[in-house]
């Protein structure tokens, strides 16, 4: 069976969006994914297609109703639908690279995109909702956060990358940031390429590999190489 994706949002014309083209645009074409969106409003109960009311307790901006929002989940996840349920959310979990790579591993996703200040929590908890979070910002609603999870995810699935070994070696795969990358000409504005990288000895180009990640994981992501250090997976500062 696809990795199968059914995305919850207010904006359904959003979809595929960026993820119909490319490689995650031709993986679907082959049937080795899919990405169907629903229209919240459509699951309205008056006739203004009424999805959101003033928040309890006063205070700006609008909520998500949770009885439209429930009908909505239900009619997307039959009885028996296996898929996670997430709503992308700034109070989420971060999304990381071993989530992405447990969604992948998985039957697919059911996401829900939140607008205005945000969905009831009652709903949330009702629906053993996972919260995932892109980053430390805040975006005008989920569907952006939601192409970002679904293009991480559709990336590793069987098929759609043209080299396994990419996704093993790239950025986050192992807990640090990816070594600089470089290609032809050998030398370029005054210049030159790391001489090992010319060197044809494999195991000598692996360990500078790895030593680049590991100072570029120290510069620019101490949290991410302190996390490395405690899980005894870096090596000594």
């Amino acid at each position: 069976m696809s990795w199968s994706a059914t995305v919850l949002t207010l904006f359904p014309e959003m979809f595929p969006g960026s993820l119909g083209v490319s490689l995650a645009g031709r993986a679907m074409r082959e049937g080795i994914w899919s990405c169907e969106a629903r229209d919240i409003r459509a699951h309205a109960l008056d006739r203004h297609r009424t999805v959101d009311d003033t928040p309890f307790g006063g205070g700006a901006g609008m909520v998500m109703r949770p009885d439209v929002v429930d009908t909505a989940i239900a009619a997307a996840m039959p009885e028996g639908d296996t898929r996670p349920l997430i709503y992308l959310t700034p109070r989420g979990r971060l999304l990381d690279q071993r989530l992405v790579q447990e969604l992948a591993a998985g039957p697919g996703a059911v996401l829900l995109c939140g607008r205005y200040e945000g969905v009831d929590q009652r709903v949330i908890e009702a629906r053993g909702m996972i919260e995932v979070s892109i980053g430390d910002y805040v975006l005008s609603g989920g569907e952006l956060a939601a192409l970002t999870l679904l293009d991480a995810c559709v990336r590793l699935l069987p098929g759609v990358m043209g080299a396994a070994e990419s996704a093993v070696e790239e950025s986050h795969s192992a807990g640090l940031l990816e070594y600089a990358q470089y290609t032809r000409p050998a030398e370029w504005q005054g210049r030159a390429v790391p001489q090992v990288l010319l060197s044809g000895h494999h195991a000598e180009v692996a360990r500078w590999r790895r030593q680049e990640s590991e100072a570029a994981t120290r510069e620019r992501r101490p949290d991410l190489w302190t996390r490395m250090q405690v899980a005894g997976g870096g090596a000594a500062a």
